[in-house]
């Protein structure tokens, strides 16, 4: 009688078999698994008690009954379609792709997997991003389908996948953009190797955030901003460009920058007469170089500082930058139009004052006033203590190279990165706060407040328990955080990839009309970072890891920033409604409160009702018609969340939300 093997009986969808390996190797498989690359550290392997299993971990305590489909060891939410004989893991289709697509691990020996419900056998489908299996034999390898040929640029020396080596320190990710002059390595190594609240020690914390603040405008910079802004709503740069056309694309942009720039010159020219004598009378563009520079440079500066602005306007700015950086079209414009950022570090360097960043008093002088529940004399109070400090740091800094209002300005940027902290990352705190404390990790306390989900009910396409989705949802909340936190340093980094010379993009039709398909390694190695550091957070990850960044779902950074800057937009009306309920239901009220009570049962379940039902269906993997869009991958979370916002006038609850000052998700666009 022949050997019985193991393998065999994976493949024909025997879950006793693959749930005593699992249970005999620990936590699961060797060679390159996706979740041993993202979550095990060289600690862990010398601590013999941490690779032990915790009994009490909320995770641990999920058991699969027999007979039950296999899921994706990744993702851990669809069914396993593949089995992969190297890593020794099976994978749902969608997380193959992405953790097979580069690499050595492209050459890995994939078969069918039968074990799942529903699941497909391998080298079905002959859509884009599905793998062909090819040679004989019970081991065949695949060969990716997708962008194959671009893919060969992106490995690393040892043919690993340069996007998933999570595990390397942040200098090493800093290392990998020397052109970006905004960040050194030993700032990048500081800031992704500390948690996202501030280091014990001030100094260090600010001169590590100050090399990637940008500085505050002054008013003469900001009347050149209202020119530029000016120039780029009446350009059409994008709409003559990004077309197919027989013609030379070049020309054409060249020509078009050169029209924009002489929008610029001329209004330049009609607000200040004198100024724009000197600057363009017998001088061609080439001349005024610096000034070009300069002007755009501003536009993107101000744009990092405040997302909310430019949204009609910034997308034309960088993809004009981005195609004046083709060698081609620089040689017949004969100057460039980019300059580096100008941040704090780098004018308190250049002005020998750096030492300001490690006075004590540098706190009081950049701390963020907060009026509310509090009273005005001891608001007035801190104002003022506040422009002591920032005057007698001025008086002591400044010298020959740097005057005191140029120091002035550097701390009031700094204070503007602590309000924009405040808008875009505290939302976040504020809704983990709401999870923990109206929630219970381990079990709902009535059927109505449950966070199950289930694919195919409600719109949602995952199925989670209570316990899960919470974990899932947390998860999800944490990361958005970490995101919000390094939104300056990652926006730095998407510019850099943007204008890189050497990064080129091709126009694809991606589904969504013609879009600027361009890779983001250093944006993505960043991106990875960050999601290693909200992993060891939490301590474990439920759902799919993969970060979409240049294919068909995020086509470039551009798209990437634009994403994410999204969150606060979602998530600060949520806070202000539910902050604003008890100020709605009190007894001055006494309509508003009969209705909470006979519609919802009070104020306490109603904030729980929308609660409950944002945590259930803005991370239901729904917004999209698949897997590759939506789902429970890193970008996909974000989809379900604003699909959620697209149907707030549906919720039973929305009357609320108009009560409490709730005018939509988008902002305004003409501010």
């Amino acid at each position: 009688m022949p050997p019985a093997n193991p393998l065999n009986d994976i493949l024909n969808g025997n879950v006793d078999t693959y749930l005593r390996i699992r249970r005999a190797n620990g936590s699961g498989g060797g060679g390159d698994s996706p979740m041993r690359d993202v979550s095990d550290s060289d600690d862990e392997d010398d601590d013999p008690e941490a690779a032990a299993p915790d009994a009490d971990h909320p995770m641990q305590q999920q058991q699969q009954p027999a007979g039950a489909a296999v899921f994706c060891i990744d993702c851990e939410d669809q069914p396993a379609s593949l089995f992969c004989d190297t890593c020794g893991d099976p994978f749902c289709r969608v997380c193959f792709d992405a953790i097979h697509r580069k690499g050595s691990r492209r050459s890995h020996v994939v078969r069918g997997f039968r074990g799942g419900a529903g699941a497909s056998a391998a080298g079905q489908g002959d859509g884009e991003g599905a793998a062909a299996v090819v040679g004989n034999g019970p081991g065949k390898r695949v060969r990716r389908g997708r962008d194959a040929d671009d893919d060969d640029e992106d490995e690393t020396e040892n043919g690993e996948d340069a996007d998933f080596a999570v595990e390397q320190d942040a200098a090493a990710a800093a290392a990998a953009a020397p052109e970006f002059r905004m960040l050194g390595t030993d700032a990048a190594a500081s800031l992704l190797t500390t948690t996202s609240s501030q280091p014990t020690d001030p100094g260090d914390y600010f001169l590590t955030r100050a090399q990637y603040i940008p500085v505050r405008l002054t008013l003469s910079e900001r009347k050149l901003l209202r020119l530029l802004e000016a120039a780029l709503n009446v350009s059409e740069y994008t709409d003559k460009i990004d077309v197919l056309t027989y013609g030379s694309k070049t020309r054409r942009q060249v020509a078009q920058i050169q029209e924009l720039c002489s929008v610029i010159s001329g209004l330049v020219l009609a607000a200040d007469y004198k100024e724009g004598q000197v600057l363009f009378k017998e001088r061609s563009f080439e001349d005024n170089e610096e000034f070009f520079q300069t002007i755009f440079e501003l536009g993107r500066r101000h744009k990092i500082m405040n997302p909310e602005k430019m949204r009609s306007t910034y997308g034309k700015l960088i993809y004009l930058l981005q195609d004046s950086q083709i060698p081609e079209v620089k040689d017949l414009l004969q100057f460039s139009c980019v300059k580096d950022i100008v941040t704090v570090h780098r004018v308190l360097e250049a002005g020998n004052a750096l030492d300001v960043l490690r006075d004590p008093m540098i706190v009081p002088a950049t701390m963020e006033i907060l009026s509310e529940g509090r009273p005005r004399r001891e608001v007035q109070m801190d104002i003022k203590r506040k422009e002591r400090a920032i005057e007698t740091l001025a008086k002591k800094y400044s010298n020959s190279q740097i005057s005191d209002e140029r120091v002035k300005q550097c701390l009031y940027s700094i204070g503007d990165n602590h309000a924009f902290l405040r808008v875009n990352r505290d939302p976040c705190d504020k809704m983990i706060g709401y999870l923990k404390t109206y929630f219970s990790p381990d079990k709902p306390e009535s059927p109505k407040f449950s966070l199950a989900i289930q694919g195919g009910r409600g719109g949602a396409r995952l199925s989670h328990d209570h316990q899960k989705q919470y974990n899932y949802v947390l998860q999800s909340l944490t990361l958005w955080r970490e995101i919000m936190h390094d939104m300056f340093m990652l926006w730095g980094f998407a510019e850099s990839d943007l204008l890189n010379e050497d990064n080129y993009y091709r126009l694809r039709d991606t589904g969504q009309g013609l879009n600027r398909m361009q890779a983001a390694p250093k944006t993505s190695r960043l991106m990875h970072t960050i999601l290693h550091r909200a992993q060891k957070k939490v301590g474990y990850w439920v759902g799919s890891s993969v970060i979409h960044m240049g294919d068909v779902n995020v086509p470039n950074a551009l798209m990437f920033i634009d994403k994410y800057t999204q969150i606060f937009r979602i998530l600060l009306p949520i806070v202000r409604c539910l902050e604003s309920l008890d100020a709605l239901a009190a007894p001055a009220n006494a309509g508003l409160q009969r209705y909470f009570n006979d519609t919802f049962g009070g104020v306490e379940a109603l904030r729980k009702t929308i609660l409950t039902d944002f945590f259930r269906h803005g991370f239901d993997g729904s917004g999209a018609d698949n897997f590759f869009s939506a789902g429970s991958c890193i970008d996909g979370r974000l989809t379900s969340a604003w699909n959620w916002c697209s149907n707030i006038e549906k919720k039973e609850y929305f009357h609320a939300f108009l009560l409490s000052g709730f005018v939509g998700f988008d902002g305004e666009w003409g501010q």
